[in-house]
């Protein structure tokens, strides 16, 4: 689990390829510091295994699964990415739950500034993601913890500090770049409990149904 706070910015060194497999190779400096082999990292919001360590550098491999519903494959070397490590158990919130699960991609429409301030627009692949998303909600756009600032049809905008423009990759993005996309997890579970079903015979019925008054009143909520 992680919080969408970026703690450095690595560079992509390697990209093995092999059809929609992958192993990345990236260098990177404070994210190494205690890490093992075996540990999680989220680069540029999808949570990876580290599998190798050696120098200043780490390697994880990429299934064709994260490959196709991640934005990693269109990384070359020299790529800057995003990259936090798994949050300790003692550790602060800073930022809000991010699993590293991307849920799509999608692609930059604008970068406007406006004082000290810059402006992103951001459309995702799926138009079905829009409905997780919601203004002054939470979103991670390539691992970074964002507060979705306006919600305009098909598309969404967030407004960047200096601080957050600084210390990541989004620095270097440009419209028609590509980002990962992670919504809101509470939205999601919400969604699937409320379709999960109504009880049959005492057992969970999967085929559907969703949330009912029933339901409600035959476990004692009404």
């Amino acid at each position: 689990m992680f919080t969408g706070l970026v703690e450095e910015v690595g560079r992509l060194v390697r990209a093995v390829k092999k059809g929609e497999s992958m192993e990345l190779t990236i260098e990177a400096d404070r994210v190494l510091e205690g890490t093992k082999i075996g540990d999680s990292i989220a680069v540029s919001g999808v949570c990876l295994t580290v599998t190798s360590l050696g120098g200043s550098v780490f390697t994880a491999d990429v299934t064709p699964q994260t490959y196709r519903h991640t934005a990693l494959g269109v990384l070359k070397p020299g790529s800057p990415v995003n990259l936090e490590r798994a949050m300790p158990a003692d550790g602060r919130f800073g930022g809000h739950i991010v699993q590293g699960h991307a849920d799509g991609t999608g692609v930059i429409v604008s970068r406007e500034d406006e004082g000290n301030a810059v402006w992103f627009a951001f459309k995702p692949d799926d138009p079905n993601l829009m409905r997780y998303i919601v203004p002054r909600g939470s979103i991670a756009v390539d691992g970074i913890s964002l507060t979705v600032a306006r919600v305009d049809g098909g598309s969404f905008s967030v407004s960047i500090i200096p601080h957050t423009l600084a210390m990541t990759a989004l620095r270097h993005k440009r419209p028609g770049d590509r980002v990962n996309l992670e919504c809101d997890i509470l939205g999601k579970y919400v969604e699937h409990l409320l379709g999960f079903g109504q009880k049959s015979g005492g057992r969970a019925d999967i085929s559907g149904g969703g949330l009912t008054e029933a339901l409600l009143r035959e476990n004692g909520f009404i």
